[in-house]
């Protein structure tokens, strides 16, 4: 029998109703003892790090999971990460970086409805969570409603149906059906687990609106180490922001130039505007990867290095499914 580890940190799956709205309040056993079938599948304990409304999740509580993982890697033959569905795809993109090569299922999930709840669809997330765990099949990855998804290629497209997570621009790499894995793509990263200790939060993200004061470049570039800009349709930079843009670039710091629009991704060769960018240095565009995957790779690849080339090379270098190109 399997022995999979539960890492509870809160979220909707395990709120209660309070005066002012639900908040966490389940404690990890009792999210257990809720899905009494999952001591079937195999033999389960349980830790709780954090209990969290997810919207208060930081990098460093994704460093605070990583450690949890890596300091019972050798004990466990998989982990099962409770998590608040908010923040869930950029827990699931960091992680994917943080903990690379690993030849155990690193598995989140969540609920859109409490745990004590009869509509709920926490049990059946978590059961899924669990088969797919003890199924042997590798890599850092969501399941939810169903659906197994990369950990690099999930984003919460819905607030409130239960159908909530899409895999952009990637087709999901399994499904759950009678507790049974249907696998679709093979995972192909199994072996000696890398961890990552450090990450680089001075990254920052400005979307574009037509009408955007110049100033904001200047500010947002002085803030950070690395600066991702959402443009617009295949990617490009108003002519009003090329000198903000060349001074953020000549102090050395990374800028990737991404896509508001969140399927098919970017293309900086297609149209003049993007065009005239393409091969300046320091600037990286994601193509089709997905908004929390460029983040918090961004995150990763500066933490280990700040000459360019190498940034270059980190961020193009593909990880759990997050870049084809």
């Amino acid at each position: 029998m399997k022995k999979i580890l539960l890492i509870a940190t809160g979220g909707t799956i395990a709120s209660r109703k309070t005066g002012t709205g639900l908040a966490p309040g389940f404690s990890a056993e009792e999210l257990l003892a809720r899905v009494p079938e999952v001591r079937g599948l195999c033999r389960v304990e349980a830790v709780q790090p954090l209990n969290l409304d997810s919207t208060n999740i930081s990098p460093g509580d994704w460093l605070l999971i990583a450690e949890v993982i890596e300091e019972n890697y050798g004990r466990f033959d998989g982990f099962v990460i409770c998590h608040g569905t908010d923040t869930l795809a950029y827990t699931a993109a960091a992680l994917s970086y943080l903990i690379q090569n690993t030849g155990k299922p690193i598995v989140l999930t969540g609920a859109q409805r409490p745990i004590d709840r009869e509509d709920t669809d926490a049990r059946q997330n978590l059961l899924d969570s669990f088969s797919y765990a003890c199924s042997g099949d590798s890599g850092v990855c969501i399941v939810f409603g169903g659906h197994v998804i990369a950990g690099t290629r999930a984003r919460k497209t819905r607030t409130k149906s239960y159908n909530a997570f899409s895999s952009l621009n990637f087709p999901d790499i399994a499904e759950l059906r009678d507790r049974r894995v249907v696998r679709f793509i093979p995972y192909k990263g199994a072996g000696e687990p890398v961890f990552t200790h450090k990450l680089n939060t001075r990254v920052a993200l400005l979307k574009l609106i037509p009408g955007l004061p110049p100033e904001m470049f200047t500010s947002f570039g002085g803030l950070c180490d690395g600066l991702i800009i959402e443009s617009y349709g295949v990617g490009g930079i108003p002519d009003a922001y090329l000198s903000e843009l060349e001074s953020i670039l000549n102090a050395g710091k990374t800028v990737v130039l991404a896509t508001q629009v969140p399927q098919e991704g970017s293309d900086l060769s297609v149209y003049q505007v993007g065009h005239r960018l393409k091969e300046r240095e320091g600037l990286l565009e994601p193509y089709d990867m997905t908004l929390e995957a460029a983040v918090t790779k961004l995150m990763w690849a500066l933490a280990r290095t700040r000459e360019p080339g190498e940034v270059r090379r980190l961020f193009y270098t593909p990880v759990n499914y997050d870049l084809l190109f």
